[in-house]
């Protein structure tokens, strides 16, 4: 009952609308039974004209005294217009009520296809929210294909197989009620008889639902993999061609798509069994009701023929409800694991904040300190007890072999990363304490790899403050010797940069990254090996740039290219997540210790 509750919970913010298709579809259901009804006196008219009711019976609350009302009505309309004017008028009434029905169905489904719609939108819109609002670390363990199919094709799996149903649900169980309701006021003794069917039917339906359910939460975890490949395959397609190995990646690609693949058959194939199943077990229903009801009007004279066919017919409306009910009871075990699937995605723990008007930013007036720093990643130790001063305004230089943790610490400062144990705080105050995005605002970042968005060259230099004006894009971008390069282009700054910026060089890509910290002009600037991935000429001309955005900020350079750090205030030195050194260049340099070291193997002293 967990996985109905949690239908419940989608469609309670839409309870308005779900009573106007609820009342939408009591209005279908009655035309429907009510023009069926209309059958045992048409019937009686043509097979038994000289049995015609013509005195107006007592009323009274059942089967019975309804049809004979109705015969009694044609009887007068028989006399006083003869037999076919009183056949064309039933006719016509009835094809005006199975008219009505489908109106009201048609209605009924015009008021949920926007409450459908706008239960995706939701879960998309939360499902992004997640996105932007996760910890690095949940990135770090997670596959992206996988993540990208919960937010997906996980939401429309939902829509297909449960709110669509969820729509044709609420006519069919009320045709199945009130079908009932009508079948019980003919005769109740017989109906009794009839439904002691239905819970073989129903355990019968159900052992299905439990297996498609298991199978379905296998099957969305391999679409996940394959995803997750398909999308790490174009991104990695420059080194599968260097290496050869497509014959590789196509071998891995065809045995999860062909795991995949056989996961589906089995689901489809126990999809499919539910709807044959529900058939049979109708049919059975039928042939029974068939024998028991002839041998019934046979032996029974207040069990007339004509009403029996009413009830048979009425019997078999509600053969269809029962098959839809069965299909989306299936199909509703695919769509109960596609909102696991995504419930376990929301259930994540997102950072304290991220979203609504960005906070004040924090005064920075003294120092960041580093205290006792512990760091851990999956189980492994990435910094020791790590102690560190960063006084404002000071040009803090990072090294240390791959791995010792520089990268990590420095993500720790905007709280990337949240500290196992340990504390770090801006002028004595925990940066636990500071609203996330006021704190973020301290900082500026330019990394090794320059992450741009598929935007023009406005927007990706404009990122870091929304709604600046154009002299002020222009400014940064003068600033990071960009400028004259964006002017050349057709489009100027409206040029597209394409994916992940791939059509621009990888120097003009880091100059933009350059111009974004420019114009946001945090007083904390952390450069993560932001000239390694380039060329030394290319290096030489943007040094300069990054020169001028270093005035008057409070620095963290890391870099494994030791001669960026010869200027800086203090370098340390970490090996293994600790500081085994610390000073200036000249100072380390004379007490030839792990950083020495290091000069030696670049060849630079």
């Amino acid at each position: 009952m967990n996985d109905y509750r949690k239908i419940t919970a989608l469609l309670k913010p839409y309870k308005g609308r779900i009573f106007g298709i609820f009342a939408l579809n009591v209005f279908a259901v009655f035309f429907s039974i009510f023009s069926i009804t209309m059958l045992a006196p048409f019937l009686a008219l043509i097979f038994n004209p000289e049995n015609r009711v013509t005195e107006a019976p007592e009323w009274s609350f059942s089967s019975d005294s309804l049809i004979s009302g109705l015969q009694y009505l044609l009887g007068c309309i028989v006399q006083e217009r003869g037999a076919a004017a009183a056949l064309a008028i039933t006719i016509a009434f009835i094809c005006v009520l199975f008219l009505l029905k489908n109106l009201f169905t048609y209605l009924s489904m015009l008021c949920a296809v926007p409450m459908r719609t706008r239960i995706q939108k939701d879960l998309r819109d939360q499902c992004f929210r997640f996105f932007l609002t996760a910890p690095l670390s949940f990135y770090a363990q997670a596959r992206k294909g996988d993540v990208m199919s919960r937010a997906i094709n996980d939401i429309q799996e939902i829509d297909t197989s449960i709110l669509q149903y969820v729509q044709q649900l609420f006519k069919e169980i009320l045709t199945l009620l009130l079908f009932f309701a009508m079948l019980l006021f003919i005769n109740w003794q017989f109906t009794l008889f009839v439904l002691i069917s239905i819970p073989l039917a129903a355990l019968l339906i159900s052992w299905v639902q439990r297996r498609l359910k298991r199978h379905a939460i296998t099957a969305k975890q391999a679409e996940g993999r394959m995803l997750s490949l398909t999308e790490e395959s174009i991104y990695g397609l420059r080194i599968i061609k260097a290496f050869n190995n497509i014959p590789l990646q196509n071998e891995h690609f065809r045995q999860e798509n062909g795991r995949y693949t056989r996961l589906l058959i089995r689901i489809n194939r126990l999809k499919d069994l539910s709807s044959p199943l529900s058939d049979f077990i109708g049919m059975c229903m039928v042939v029974i009701l068939l024998i028991a009801g002839s041998f019934l009007v046979a032996n029974d004279s207040s069990f007339q023929a004509e009403v029996f066919i009413t009830y048979l017919v009425l019997f078999t409306q509600i053969i269809n409800p029962m098959k839809t009910i069965a299909d989306a009871a299936a199909n509703f075990k695919k769509g109960f694991a596609s909102m696991q699937r995504i419930e376990e995605l929301l259930q994540q723990p997102t950072e304290a904040s991220g979203e609504g008007e960005t906070a004040e930013m924090p005064r920075f007036e003294q120092e960041i300190r580093i205290e006792e720093a512990d760091f851990a990643y999956e189980g492994k130790t990435v910094l020791h007890q790590l102690s560190l001063c960063i006084p404002k305004g000071k040009h803090i230089g990072l090294c240390g072999s791959s791995g010792s943790g520089k990268s990590t610490l420095a993500d720790l400062l905007p709280r990337f990363y949240e500290l196992r144990s340990g504390r770090i705080s801006i002028d004595g105050t925990d940066i636990r304490e500071l609203p996330l995005d006021g704190l973020r605002q301290l900082f500026s970042i330019v990394s090794q790899e320059s992450i741009l968005f598929n935007d023009t060259i406005f927007n990706n230099i404009a990122f870091g403050k929304p709604n600046t004006g154009e002299e002020e894009v222009w400014a940064a971008a003068e600033a990071a010797q960009i400028a004259g390069f964006i002017r050349s282009l057709p489009d100027g700054m409206q040029t597209e940069v394409g994916d992940r910026g791939l059509k621009l060089s990888g120097g003009q890509r880091q100059r933009i990254s350059i111009a974004r910290a420019f114009l946001k002009d945090a007083p904390v600037l952390i450069l993560d090996e932001a000239t390694s991935a380039l060329d030394s000429e290319s290096e030489k001309q943007l040094q300069a740039a990054i020169q001028r955005l270093m005035r008057g900020k409070t620095t963290l350079t890391i870099a494994h290219r030791l001669s960026t750090l010869f200027e800086a205030d203090e370098i340390v030195v970490l090996e293994n997540g600790r500081i085994v050194e610390k000073g200036s260049h000249q100072s380390l340099v004379q007490q030839q210790g792990a950083y020495f070291r290091m000069l030696q193997l670049q060849a630079l002293e």
